[in-house]
């Protein structure tokens, strides 16, 4: 064999094994194992909304993270921080008397936070679930549940189902007004 044919076939296999390495750090990167990494219970949860077909769900989550993924959240200050936190703790004292409107203005505090914090307008709640799943995946199902007690046409939920799902809202109202507040910008906090 020649030398040249032996440079020739050694190039050729490092190109193969080159373009394997390559092909094997982008599936690990991207796709579904890194999303479902990033979005944990909200990725399930978004598998389930497409009938089980993880490809659409990915296509939607990927969307997500296209659409919101370089959200700038805005810090709170000190006064902002406590005067959301005395609003939460009169919704949870409120609750023990009226369950039902507790949920609501628990929502309507959400929305309100959220909005504050640089997501989509509460009034576009959609949008704002959306990005608020990208950067708290791991909190946003109590507020989208908050979110459906309160707007619910009848009185469906029991109280352990609203105080479950006040309890869940509460986690992503804290990571939202959390001092230094919220998560790494871009990124998902786990």
């Amino acid at each position: 064999m020649s030398t040249g044919l032996i440079i020739l076939l050694v190039v050729i296999v490092a190109l193969v094994v080159v373009a394997a390495l390559v092909t094997v750090l982008l599936g690990h990167r991207g796709g579904g194992s890194g999303l479902k990494r990033r979005f944990g219970p909200e990725y399930e949860r978004t598998v389930a909304a497409h009938g089980g077909d993880t490809k659409a769900a990915e296509q939607e989550l990927s969307e997500r993270v296209e659409r919101h993924g370089d959200l700038r959240e805005r810090p709170l200050d000190r006064d902002e921080q406590e005067r959301y936190a005395a609003r939460w703790a009169g919704v949870q004292e409120h609750f023990v008397e009226s369950p039902r409107q507790a949920v609501a203005e628990a929502d309507r505090l959400l929305g309100e936070v959220a909005a504050v914090r640089g997501y989509p307008d509460g009034g576009r709640y959609d949008e704002q679930l959306a990005a608020l799943s990208v950067h708290h995946a791991e909190h946003v199902d109590g507020y989208r549940r908050v979110h459906r007690m309160a707007h619910a046409q009848t009185g469906g939920a029991d109280t352990e189902e609203m105080r479950s799902a006040l309890v869940g809202a509460h986690a992503l109202f804290d990571d939202l007004t959390r001092a230094g507040s919220g998560a790494t910008p871009g990124r998902h906090r786990a």
